[in-house]
């Protein structure tokens, strides 16, 4: 307690930024949790105004994939309508580049791009609050159109812009033992180098996590689903498990107050 001027935070004990505080937006962790500043203080308007400044700019998370058949692309958007479901809480959609020449893509029979959907840069990572990457397996790790994504975020990873980010991921595979849960597991690396906050769904999906009566994509390392040859749409299950890891993430992220 302060003496005369009613309360000031105590020298002695640490304060820290919560969500009913203003974000920290420098530094390498500008997404976690710091101390206050006690030598510095400002008068209780300017500390409403960024208060209310802060509440009042949603939270984005961005859902940024990689979908050559459309099948992570499903996913992404049941992702987005999660987070969205989460009051002051907004999911971006992102694909990232293509690297496949186009004449290649014909042949594989791979559907146009959806043009509303634009590209990312790995720069653009840096504003997001939290992040959802998706990508279809090859040989249980993520397809080389997100790996070289990830590649070019070197930049990031030296200044250590995404230290402290949430981050999760979403996957398609084409058989059941096609790497459901070792193309998430393996793209773990990323996210170590980078210092971000890796996110599992774990079982908190509840019962649908159990059932044992049709084929279901997915597991506690995210959202999945069984592409088959390319023709199997996501089945009703495996879209509610997308749905609910967004909100899930959304909820983390309004928690860490990211």
């Amino acid at each position: 307690m302060g003496k005369g001027a009613g309360c000031v935070p105590s020298k002695k004990k640490t304060q820290f930024v919560t969500g009913d505080s203003p974000r920290a937006t420098t530094g390498p962790f500008r997404n976690a949790p710091i101390p206050l500043d006690d030598s510095h203080h400002t008068s209780n308007a300017i500390q409403e105004t960024a208060s209310s400044n802060s509440v009042a700019a949603k939270l984005k998370i961005f859902i940024v994939f990689y979908s050559m058949y459309g099948h992570v692309e499903g996913l992404a958007k049941k992702l987005k309508k999660g987070v969205d479901g989460v009051e002051g809480v907004e999911g971006v959609l992102y694909r990232v580049p293509e690297t496949l020449p186009i004449e290649v893509l014909e042949q594989m029979k791979a559907p146009p791009k959806d043009d509303a959907i634009p590209e990312i840069t790995a720069a653009k990572l840096a504003e997001a609050d939290g992040l959802l990457f998706g990508f279809p397996t090859r040989y249980g790790s993520m397809a080389a159109q997100m790996k070289g994504f990830f590649d070019s975020t070197g930049q990031l990873w030296k200044e250590q812009k995404l230290a402290g980010k949430p981050a999760g991921f979403f996957v398609s595979t084409g058989t059941q033992g096609g790497g459901q849960e070792t193309t998430a597991w393996t793209a773990i690396t990323q996210l170590a180098h980078h210092g971000m906050l890796y996110v599992p769904v774990g079982y908190t999906f509840g019962p649908g996590m159990f059932k044992m009566d049709s084929i279901r994509g997915g597991s506690p390392y995210g959202a999945g689903v069984f592409a088959g040859d390319g023709t199997r749409e996501p089945s009703e299950t495996e879209l509610a498990l997308a749905e609910h890891q967004g909100k899930y993430m959304a909820l983390v992220v309004q928690k860490l107050g990211a």
